[in-house]
């Protein structure tokens, strides 16, 4: 069990952030600050969870969660820097400032949260994790931006292995796609989920499971694990399924 813990939980209001602070606020009297940028959903957890309402993608959001937190808690045992969302779509235009957005969530808040974190540790023992993605190691077809943000943050945990001080341990999680509002947030247009779907509740089992032995990586799909090996065991297997997920998306685009 993790027991006794002070939290930060970063995209605490909904999908596997949700269920994540569920398992952690009822066991062990560990005390959670659940971050979102809505917290309506962050209800009846008791005094243990505090909402916290921000925006993680600035450097300032950032720099709040950890001045707040130490002002609630006293110190931060595990940051756990969940928050991200994606796009399903089409690069067919010209935005800058769409593809920074994306990357000040997923990359540049998760990566400047580590920094904060080592600094602000000061050699004493912490943990900080990360949601990466299966995505992270193979872009899927709609998902560009998305697929492109978690490659970031997968070369990123790989990196910084080689780096870390022997203070810190990094979890890492990597969830294939998860049956939460993840994909409204993608397209407010219906569109083909990409096969497999995960609930949200057995990811975040996999995620508490990974924090308590303090695992490096976390793979809540055995189908995905196995996948992998298949891909690239035989690239055809792999080739077929691209296939099958950029019919979906030829499909959505012609409604």
């Amino acid at each position: 069990m993790i027991t006794n813990k002070k939290i930060v939980l970063t995209g605490a209001g909904s999908g596997i952030g949700l269920e994540v602070l569920r398992l952690l606020a009822f066991e062990g009297g560990n005390t959670i600050f659940a971050v979102d940028k809505d917290v309506s959903r962050i209800s009846g957890f008791g005094d243990n969870v505090i909402p916290y309402v921000i925006d993680v993608a600035s450097k300032e959001g950032v720099d709040a969660i950890f001045e707040d937190a130490h002002k609630a808690m006293g110190t931060i045992d595990i940051f756990y820097a969940n928050a991200g969302y994606p796009y399903y779509e089409i690069i067919d235009y010209v935005d800058w400032d769409r593809a920074r957005r994306i990357f000040d969530t997923n990359v540049l808040s998760p990566i400047y949260s580590y920094e904060k974190y080592r600094e602000y540790l000061k050699g004493k023992e912490g943990q900080f994790a990360i949601t990466v993605s299966a995505i992270g190691k193979m872009a899927v077809p709609g998902y560009t931006l998305y697929s492109a943000s978690k490659f970031a943050m997968h070369g990123f945990q790989q990196g910084l292995r080689f780096e870390l001080p022997k203070n810190i341990k990094l979890t890492c999680l990597y969830p294939i796609a998860t049956d939460t509002n993840f994909f409204k947030t993608a397209n407010p247009k219906e569109f083909e989920k990409p096969f497999p779907v995960q609930k949200p509740d057995h990811v975040a089992k996999k995620m508490y499971e990974g924090l308590e032995k303090g695992a490096k990586s976390v793979n809540p799909s055995k189908l995905f694990s196995l996948a992998e090996l298949l891909f690239v065991l035989c690239p055809p297997i792999k080739s077929a399924y691209l296939f099958l997920e950029n019919n979906k998306l030829k499909r959505f685009l012609k409604k």
